[in-house]
């Protein structure tokens, strides 16, 4: 069983291997909502590593993912979240009443280099500074 959340709002992100995408966007909220929002994040098919180019990519913002695994995505996961972002990756996600799900149309990290993985991150900390506002405004 899961813990419940109270008076913060809850996201999820959902990619396949949460290995990239969702860690990243993971990374990215919880430092700019600073304990404002809960966050998690999960996949279908979880990879056995996070990618590298993802970690180094997020250290270049002073953000260590090393610690972080990816995690399966489980029905409860869903259930407790207020919104639910999946990461362009046609992730068959529970379907429960009174929750916001939205698609992210992303590039794959996934054997790409630093260099690829840079517009990839901008890109979902934009995105993520503007779920944000809308949360907690």
């Amino acid at each position: 069983m899961t813990e419940q959340h109270t008076d913060r709002p809850m996201v999820l992100f959902v990619c396949v291997h949460n290995a990239g995408r969702s860690q990243m966007a993971a990374g990215l909220l919880e430092r700019a909502a600073a304990g404002r929002v809960e966050v998690r994040s999960a996949g279908s098919e979880p990879a056995d590593q996070m990618n590298p180019a993802v970690l180094a990519a997020m250290l270049e913002l002073d953000i260590d993912l090393a610690a972080e695994r990816p995690k399966l995505l489980t029905s409860e996961a869903v259930r407790d979240a207020d919104v639910v972002i999946t990461m362009s990756c046609g992730d068959a996600c529970p379907i429960f009443p009174g929750k916001r799900y939205l698609d992210w149309k992303l590039d794959d990290p996934a054997g790409q280099d630093l260099d690829a993985v840079r517009p990839i991150r901008d890109d979902i900390d934009r995105r993520v500074r503007a779920l944000l506002a809308e949360l907690v405004a």
